[in-house]
């Protein structure tokens, strides 16, 4: 058995997650209505949860059993005793149950939280309509067809019954009878349960009814109830002066219809025959006022219930004025949607319909004409429409007849399926139905369209000085790498010994001008017989140079950065 130490702090622990719980809930992000709302429901559960552990925990602050006090004495007059007392009764109940699995307030919370969080379980708590979608509109149907059926009132559509159904004082008072009654009932219990169902954190709804009523009995009392007010759609020349009558059968004289509007005006019974009527009248003689008289009326306890449901809807729809305008955005919204054309047409093809015998005759499956009646069958074979053509790249669709197979691969349909695969829908791809033949077929145009295509890497070529035929890369390669040979060009064993010579005095040490001059003159005899051809063009390059020089015309391009070069002049001088 609990102590009651032990039950205060079980109810803190489960009022502290519970907080924790509420606070988790109001941080995340919502991102529709439906969110919202079942959000609120939840926040809802867990406060009611929360109150009922307060109050839980409120009683037992109080102690009004003592039983608290008791502990607490027991427990500071020998500690030991008590602990041991505790002890024994802890161990009595495990012996005796056994059995039974301790679960912690942190698995209940879990299970707690996976059933608020199941759409099954919350679907039956907040119960919504499609219309309304989780209190974003008003669903006032049903509402509308009590509305529209009860007597004496205007036959309005839907969406000005949305502004007009809290306006009670355009319905005469005379037809304000038990059906009216109900409907207003209706009326109320939807407005309630709405508001109560949309806005579930909402907790001065009961409190703003019960301040209402309180209003309307200061405002009946005052005879100034709206659209009950002191006298109105009561006729004057109705009221007859009783004080002019002697007996009841003087009464007699007025007529039936005389007396039936009396009484009406009076707020009594009005049928019977004659004498039951004036015998009826004349007992109110005793009430010479006429105020009282209208006391009377305004008293009647069926016309006061009446007002207080009008009352109570005005101000129930004055909570729900976002909704009823959203509803009314919305239907508005969906009639946009209807042209008048459409209308016109649906409305014509009722009348063809109608003036059709039914569902035509057809036991053979034949297509059906321009006049929706099917074609004879002599035409059905000569167009050979029992014959189809299945299309895989159409989606496997089936098509009667070879002239509609033949046209169907221009039509939208094929050319959706070839661009869905990639495939261009060309010449190429007539009579084409099956994807893996398309494929086969594109992948080989392909081929053979890249096999003849021009490729100036491979195709174009070019000749050297000797007269050899050489792609361009390969020619540019060689020509980049100094290996292409001038026309009429030979050097001796003694000048490509020199050559070689100052080409590795190039690599171990840096040239200058002077020393670049010295080379020059040295091969100058070596150069002399082939000038002419060095010189013809912008740049030409001389045989086996030394790395890094490169004969050029006066003022020619060089073939790289920062190579030494020799000029045409001081070639010329030297």
């Amino acid at each position: 058995m609990e102590t009651i130490f032990e039950i205060q702090r079980r109810l803190h622990e489960e009022c502290d997650r519970l907080v924790m719980a509420m606070s988790e809930e109001l941080q995340t992000p919502k991102k529709t209505t439906k969110d919202k709302v079942l959000a609120d429901h939840r926040i809802k559960i867990y406060l009611e949860r929360y109150q009922s552990c307060s109050k839980s925990l409120l009683e037992l602050y109080q102690d009004k059993d003592g039983e608290r006090k008791q502990e607490i004495t027991n427990m500071s007059v020998n500690e030991f005793k008590e602990f041991y007392s505790q002890f024994n009764s802890l161990v009595e109940f495990h012996q005796n149950h056994g059995n039974n699995v301790a679960v912690p307030a942190s698995i209940e919370f879990s299970k707690l939280r996976e059933q608020l969080n199941d759409p099954a379980y919350l679907a039956e708590v907040v119960k919504f309509s499609d219309v309304e979608n989780y209190g974003q509109y008003l669903d006032l149907h049903e509402c509308f067809d009590n509305y529209i059926n009860l007597k004496g009132v205007d036959k309005i559509d839907y969406i000005t019954y949305l502004s007009e159904f809290n306006k009670f004082s355009d319905v005469p008072r005379k037809q304000k009878n038990l059906k009216y009654k109900k409907y207003l009932e209706l009326l109320h219990d939807y407005l309630f349960g709405f508001i109560t169902r949309s806005r579930p954190l909402f907790f001065e709804l009961e409190h703003t009814v019960k301040r209402n009523e309180l209003q309307f009995e200061d405002l009946w009392k005052n005879g100034e109830a709206p659209g009950w007010e002191r006298g109105k759609d009561v006729e004057e020349d109705a009221l007859i002066n009783l004080n002019e009558f002697g007996k009841w059968e003087d009464l007699t004289y007025l007529g039936l219809d005389r007396l039936k509007s009396a009484l009406q005006a009076m707020g009594m019974k009005c049928g019977g025959t004659l004498e039951e009527r004036a015998q009826r009248l004349f007992a109110c003689k005793e009430d010479k006022n006429k105020e009282n008289e209208h006391k009377r009326l305004m008293y009647n306890q069926k016309d006061k219930d009446i007002a207080l449901l009008e009352y109570k809807i005005t101000k129930l729809a004055e909570l729900v004025d976002d909704q009823i305008y959203e509803t009314k955005i919305n239907l508005q919204r969906k009639q946009a949607r209807y042209t008048l054309d459409e209308s016109d047409e649906d409305s014509m093809e009722e009348e063809e319909s109608d003036d059709d015998d039914g569902i035509p005759y057809n036991p053979k499956n034949l297509p059906l004409g321009y006049d929706g009646k099917p074609i004879p069958y002599w035409l059905y074979k000569l167009h050979q429409l029992h014959f189809t053509y299945e299309c895989e790249i159409c989606g496997n669709y089936k098509y009667n007849g070879p002239k509609a197979f033949q046209n169907h691969f221009s039509e939208w349909r094929h050319a959706h399926g070839m661009r869905c695969l990639g495939i261009p829908n060309t010449a190429h791809f007539a009579n084409i139905t099956k994807i893996e033949d398309a494929l086969m077929l594109w992948d080989k145009v392909k081929e053979q369209t890249f096999s003849k295509m021009w490729v100036p890497a491979n195709e174009e070529e070019f000749e050297d000085s000797r007269g050899n035929i050489l792609s361009k890369k390969v020619y540019l390669d060689l020509q980049k790498q100094g290996l292409l040979v001038c026309p009429g060009h030979s050097c001796s064993s003694t000048q490509q010994q020199l050559i070689a010579t100052e080409r590795a005095k190039l690599i171990s040490s840096p040239t200058d001008r002077h020393h670049t001059e010295g080379i020059a003159g040295q091969i100058s005899h070596s150069i002399r017989d082939c000038s002419e051809h060095f010189f013809t063009g912008s740049s030409a390059t001389l045989g086996p140079l030394p790395d890094g020089f490169m004969i050029t015309a006066h003022g020619g391009p060089q073939s790289g950065p920062a190579e030494p070069t020799i000029d045409r002049e001081e070639l010329s001088d030297a």
